[in-house]
């Protein structure tokens, strides 16, 4: 029998987060206390602001049911371990849709994982190799997580970079935001040292060391990080401009774009053009529209409208086309 109040509430939330309804007397033999007690913590349960809905019958069930805000969450070892494991997989190789959130709560869980659990999560990444697409360079998830707590924290962040030359230096920083395009991860921050605004490859990163410097967050000039990676990438003329027109309305488009690529401006009720700037070969940009499974044609500059016909001619004989 669980005397205690607060652990037998954690360990009854614990059962009830498992997706079946619970009868209240095999609630009460696994908590070793009466129907009533349950009754009693379900209450508390519920004044908490967990939604947990009670069915009527001669012995009556328990099931936490979905809410208008997540509560939080109660996992055994098995299952913190294969979440941590997971997250550090998607969020290593900026994996597309994998964004901040992500590595956000991948830093939330390790700080709280007891160590146990931590070595084994460890072990388990350094046991296998993920299988990903694409030639995004592999960050190590310590990396991201301590970048990911210093943003969230509003702590200095102190780390070791290498430039695109090779040329080392240590920078100390404000970290404002993590951005993802899809194949790298950028932070965006404020460079203490140089006295400006930053955009720094993660991949190129080393050492991260959260100082325990609190700061107050700078205004950032453009009020958006991804529009200010964006523009820091044209500036040093990493990008090139591109125009293409998609055969498909501009709501139907959106959504199959990575952000970073720009919005479809509607040029009618069945089709739209997009403007934008990439900091990708020419190449992977030609490959990521045709995964668009969306009619399109290239307006501009004329490499890409070179590279997406030989893509295509390439395509066509490899199915045996003429």
């Amino acid at each position: 029998m669980t005397t205690d109040t607060p652990a037998r509430l954690l360990q009854l939330l614990s059962l009830l987060q498992t997706p079946r309804e619970w009868p209240g007397g095999e609630l009460a033999g696994r908590l070793g206390v009466s129907r009533r007690t349950v009754r009693r913590d379900i209450d508390r349960l519920r004044e908490l602001g967990y939604p947990v809905q009670a069915s009527k019958g001669a012995d009556g069930g328990y099931r936490l049911v979905a809410g208008k805000a997540m509560p939080p969450l109660v996992l055994d070892d098995e299952e913190a371990v294969a979440i941590a494991v997971g997250l550090r997989a998607g969020a290593g190789h900026a994996v597309e849709g994998v964004d901040e959130a992500s590595v956000r709560a991948l830093a939330k869980l390790e700080q709280v994982l007891p160590s146990r659990l931590r070595h084994r999560v460890s072990t388990l990444q350094a046991a296998t190799t993920p299988l990903t697409s694409g030639d995004g360079a592999s960050i190590a998830p310590e990396t991201l997580t301590v970048m990911a707590s210093t943003v969230a924290g509003r702590e200095r962040l102190r780390f070791a970079y290498r430039a695109k030359d090779g040329t080392g230096s240590r920078r100390v920083t404000e970290p404002y935001r993590l951005v993802s395009t899809g194949r790298r991860w950028y932070l965006v921050a404020y460079d203490l040292d140089r006295d400006d605004w930053r955009t720094f490859r993660v991949d190129r990163v080393s050492e991260p060391f959260a100082t325990g410097a609190r700061f107050t967050p700078r205004e950032l000039p453009t009020g958006d990080a991804a529009e200010y990676l964006r523009q820091s990438m044209y500036r040093r003329q990493e990008t090139y401009e591109f125009t293409v027109t998609f055969a498909a309305p501009a709501e139907v488009v959106a959504p199959r774009l990575p952000s970073w690529l720009g919005t479809p401006e509607p040029l009618d009720e069945r089709s739209c053009r997009l403007r934008g700037a990439a900091g990708d070969s020419v190449e992977w940009l030609a490959v990521r529209l045709a995964m668009l499974e969306i009619e399109f044609t290239v307006e501009e500059p004329e490499e890409l409208v070179r590279r997406v016909r030989e893509l295509g001619g390439r395509l066509v004989r490899a199915a045996g086309g003429a």
